[in-house]
């Protein structure tokens, strides 16, 4: 693997020069849009011509659906979910999938912290700095790692300057307030050319929050019920919070500079950041079922490089060589209520992608490459449930498209070979010890075909193969976060799973539509259920376990579901341009012969009333979400629940202009809201009314 590092690195020093030499080849204008095109997928191409079900946040939409955590930004989107375990540690959940199933990007490279092993982890991606995100569902996904069986989401940010700045600078911050949690934050981002192809970015954000204020009780009524049915007085004392989540205050701070060589021929830039985070985990009142309960808090520091390269090189078989590196150290402590350190989980992540992209040939194009992922994570103290354990993969791939003007085709194949190393711990001989070597195939083939001008309908095909990861593999301990004994199964072997879905894109005049439908067939689909407490004694070596215990374990499964966002412009009034909008999407996952897979988000459904003129674009919303009563048998049901949302944008310089205020008022009449997906659903509802005003400034 240092090999192939040291051939990357080499390749990425030569860049400049061979830009220089090379001609940039001409091309017909790109009539679409630059916010419909998908940037995270080797080939560029326009959102409605992804086979596959995409969204894309970005520009005014990202302003207003921005919060501290990735997961509660991307919340809205048709398809989307989240973890929501706290206001603090929110991860996406894509179609039902969430933890390794998900890839977290930040400009194509994965995000180097411990989100995927625990859902009380944050992702250390600061949506603040975000110029836009995407999000990719199905198979195309599988070009960044056979694990991505439920989607990508890809951070895109300026750490990297792409392009030198006309004026010889460029500027974007935003700074915001909202009442529910009094949070206040900042975050700026600046290029500045020196020289005529050379460009230095430096970029960084704050953002301080209080306990976020609720708007009903803390708990949950399954949740008062247990409490109070014991008749003790301590037990039942949290039934009456109500107001404020205790424990889910947060400091975050980022720092970050940049620099890049840009030339007609390509391009090669280097970027450092840290992040800082000192973040509350809700306190989950497990007494209520006869638990300890614990308010802890968690610090993470990351340090992070990161290297693009690309050459252009313009020719008749090549169009472009692209190359990313990216290289961090994490560490987190999660401190007890004293301020002591109870356990520290360090990650160090490298992570090395190269693509050579294919020149169109009568309607042939194409992508492939190579990506390599190396892990090296541990955890120490009490409560490491993980033993010290070692992750290499090392990916082969290829993307294929065919555009024969109404009919369009595309199959993808991707190999991959993953490594995963358990240590010795002399003084936890439950850990097991060993290597397990997993080769994986997976391959995609779907088509399209155009009904006519801006309606295209798709069907793709997959076969996924999924190593299991180092926690399904070699948990075995107690865990505070989650309030269990979790415990893997160090003999799994490789999760395949079939697949199909069905797109449809209809842009046509005043209407337009995106919808798919998919379903999954999995063998060896691995999940975590609770199990008797005697088998995680068995598995603790002797050792007394007084939490629920949780396995995974290995069974077929079925997830099918459907994802639609349909818009309507209903016409004119005074210079307004009024629109309607209606999303939904459902969900359904079952484990074959056992029933319900856990922490499945219900049905949804969300209607908005926009009206956008030149100077100003106001919008209201009403989101539906129905209650959850199809559960595992471990999981309480969920109350469904309606937010209302307003919002007005004003621009008093026009639309071209990047200077704007945001004022928006979420879960305007103050309900009690609760995500079925989240594990912490009965201890930590959503955010009450939360008033926001939000400045962007671009200069």
């Amino acid at each position: 693997m240092k090999s192939l590092l040291l051939a990357t690195v080499s390749l990425a020093v030569a860049i400049p020069a061979a830009a220089q030499q090379v001609p940039a080849q001409q091309r017909p204008r790109d009539t679409h849009r630059a916010d419909d095109l998908i940037v995270t997928a080797p080939i560029r191409q326009s959102e409605t011509d992804v086979l596959q079900g995409t969204s894309v946040l970005s520009g005014e939409a990202l302003t207003r659906e921005l919060r501290p955590t990735i997961g509660e930004t991307l919340a809205r989107l048709p398809g989307v979910s989240a973890t929501s375990f706290g206001p603090n540690a929110s991860r996406p959940i894509l179609r039902g999938f969430s933890g390794d199933r998900v890839r977290i990007l930040t400009d194509g490279i994965g995000s180097f912290d411990a989100s995927s092993s625990s859902v009380d982890h944050a992702v250390v991606i600061d949506p603040l700095l975000a110029e836009r995100i995407e999000v990719l569902r199905g198979p195309v996904a599988l070009l960044y790692g056979s694990s991505a069986v439920g989607g990508v989401v890809n951070v895109i940010d300026a750490r990297i300057p792409r392009r030198v700045p006309e004026a010889g600078y460029r500027v974007n911050a935003i700074a915001g307030y909202g009442s529910a949690a009094d949070q206040r934050n900042v975050a700026a981002s600046a290029d500045v050319a020196v020289g005529p192809q050379f460009v230095v970015n430096v970029n960084g954000s704050y953002l301080k929050a209080d306990d976020t204020r609720i708007g009903g009780r803390v708990l949950s009524r399954s949740a008062r019920d247990a409490a109070l049915a014991t008749g003790d007085p301590e037990l039942a004392a949290p039934t009456t919070l109500r107001g404020r989540l205790p424990n889910s205050a947060v400091e975050t701070w980022t720092a970050g500079v940049g620099a890049a060589l840009v030339t007609d021929g390509g391009s090669l830039g280097v970027s450092y950041g840290h992040y800082d985070s000192l973040y509350g985990v809700p306190i989950r009142y497990a007494t209520a079922i006869g638990q300890e309960a614990e308010a802890p808090r968690i610090d993470v520091r990351q340090d992070r490089v990161d290297l693009r390269a690309e050459v252009k090189t313009g020719g008749d078989v090549l169009e472009a060589i692209r190359l990313r590196i990216g290289h961090a150290d994490y560490r987190h402590d999660e401190l007890e209520e004293d301020g002591a350190i109870g356990t520290t989980f360090l990650n160090n992540g490298t992570e090395a992608r190269l693509e050579v992209v294919q020149a169109t040939r009568g309607g042939w194009t194409g992508a492939s490459g190579v990506q390599y992922l190396g892990r090296d994570f541990e955890a120490i103290g009490e409560e490491a449930f993980l033993p010290p354990s070692e992750t290499e993969q090392v990916g082969l791939f290829t993307l294929q498209q065919f555009n024969l003007g109404a009919f369009r085709a595309e199959g993808g194949v991707r190999y991959e070979r993953t490594s995963l190393t358990a240590r010795n711990v002399a003084d936890a001989p439950r850990f097991f010890a060993g290597a397990r070597d997993y080769d994986t195939f997976s391959g995609s083939l779907g088509a399209s075909y155009a009904l006519g001008d801006g309606i295209r309908i798709g069907l793709n095909g997959s076969r996924t193969e999924r190593a299991p990861s180092a926690e399904e593999l070699f948990s075995n301990g107690a865990h505070a976060g989650t309030q269990a004994y979790e415990l893997g199964n160090p003999f799994a072997r490789k999760e395949t799973s079939w697949g199909l879905e069905a797109t449809l894109h209809a842009h046509s005049g005043p209407f337009s539509l995106d919808a798919s439908a998919f379903h999954n067939w999995f063998d060896g689909f691995i999940y975590d259920t609770q199990v008797a407490t005697t088998v995680c004694e068995a598995a603790a070596a002797g050792g007394e376990v007084d939490l629920p215990c949780f396995q995974y374990q290995q069974a077929d499964a079925r997830y099918w579901g459907l994802e639609a966002d349909a818009a309507l412009r209903l016409g004119q009034v005074g210079g307004q341009v009024l629109t309607a909008e209606v999303i939904g999407d459902y969900v359904k996952a079952t484990v074959v012969d056992r029933g319900p897979v856990p922490r499945i988000p219900p049905l949804r459904l969300m209607g908005a009333l926009e009206a956008r003129g030149t100077a100003t674009t106001a919008r209201v919303e009403v989101e539906r979400a129905f209650p959850q009563r199809r559960t595992a048998a471990f999981e309480t049901t969920t109350d469904g629940y309606t937010l209302v949302n307003a919002s007005l944008a004003l621009r008093p310089w026009g639309d071209d202009d990047r200077r704007s205020l945001l004022l928006s008022a979420n879960n305007l009449f103050d309900v009690e809201a609760r995500r079925h997906a989240s594990v912490l659903k009965d201890f930590a509802p959503l955010a009450g009314r939360d008033l926001r005003v939000t400045l962007r400034v671009g200069i």
